[in-house]
């Protein structure tokens, strides 16, 4: 239990990151994949269901027993919260009314985030760009742990810990690594989060904010779902910088786990990425994947050479242009 991980420091690369090459290369031997490139109208109808599937929540928790609401937050509300992040991560992508609409995004984005409970979706915009552009990126890339988390986070029960404290390190990563100065629109997020929370409290009670927050808090952190941070970027496998996951859980993530389609194509919705692997399916079958989220997480925790270190890290060249 007590074993500390070999590695101590990110593994240094000197070369791009992979996937704008493997673009190029795919979409001069299958153009037809250009056609994929329009937005997901269908998401809409989707957060807003999921909106509404939230709303009904708050307001059957609201006098139960606290055991209860927080078996629901749990069973319940954490996939629905979880859900909504990468319903959100889409919403980011434009996929929902599309690129020429870009504004309708953000809103759209402010809306889905209401029963989340904390503010998240215009500040995911501005630092999940970086990460598409600036794979691995050294002080851009929030994604990647800081100096502190690797250090630290060496031991299998503090591994384990780390897990449970993801929603704490992603909200606080930002300002450690690339703090950006407040937007209008974030004022305008937190604002109408603020609003929505009240609204909630004061119609229904301690008990559904309480399933609120805790669902999105519990969906973030120890959760099979959560699985998808670790199995998208952590190095497994030396060399390997992206893997994707292609079990059941895409259903409830909007096919998150495609995710070396997903950074080859970030301007497809999560709903045709199945797609693009069948069209070029000799570019992603041979790739390394997954099968479950699961078994990611206690590999990470039990294998001893895998550590918050384990991210491929780069310095950049050239002008760095950020949101």
């Amino acid at each position: 239990m007590g074993n500390t991980v070999a590695r101590e420091d990110f593994e240094w690369v000197y070369t791009d990151q992979p996937h704008a090459d493997r673009r190029k290369e795919i979409l001069a031997k299958h153009p037809e994949i250009k056609a994929l490139m329009k937005p997901d109208y269908n998401l809409i109808w989707v957060v807003m269901l999921m909106v509404l599937a939230q709303l009904t929540a708050f307001y059957l928790v609201k006098d139960l027993d606290w055991k209860w609401v927080i078996f629901w937050a749990y069973v319940f509300g954490s996939c629905i919260s979880h859900s909504m992040t990468l319903a959100i991560h889409e919403i980011s992508h434009n996929s929902a009314f599309g690129n020429s609409k870009a504004m309708w995004n953000r809103w759209f984005g402010i809306f889905a985030n209401l029963p989340l409970g904390l503010p998240y979706s215009v500040s995911f915009k501005r630092y999940h760009m970086d990460h598409h552009r600036y794979l691995g990126g050294d002080g851009i890339d929030v994604d990647i742990p800081t100096n502190f988390e690797g250090w630290f986070f060496c031991t299998r029960f503090r591994k384990f810990i780390w897990i449970v404290l993801q929603p704490f390190f992603y909200a606080i990563r930002p300002l450690c690594i690339n703090p950006k100065p407040i937007t209008r629109l974030e004022i305008i997020n937190l604002l109408a989060q603020l609003s929505f929370d009240v609204v909630i409290y004061y119609l229904w009670g301690v008990k559904s904010t309480f399933y609120m927050l805790a669902g999105s808090v519990l969906g973030l952190g120890l959760h099979p779902i959560s699985g998808h941070f670790i199995a998208e970027h952590y190095m497994f496998l030396k060399g390997h910088e992206t893997y994707s996951y292609y079990g059941p859980l895409n259903l409830l993530t909007f096919n998150v786990g495609y995710h070396n389609e997903h950074h080859d194509f970030p301007n497809i919705p999560g709903k045709s990425l199945p797609l693009v692997k069948k069209i070029a399916a000799e570019y992603y079958d041979n790739l390394p994947q997954y099968n479950s989220w699961i078994k990611v997480l206690y590999d990470f925790v039990m294998d001893d050479t895998i550590s918050p270190y384990s991210r491929m890290k780069r310095h950049l060249k050239g002008e760095v242009k950020q949101d």
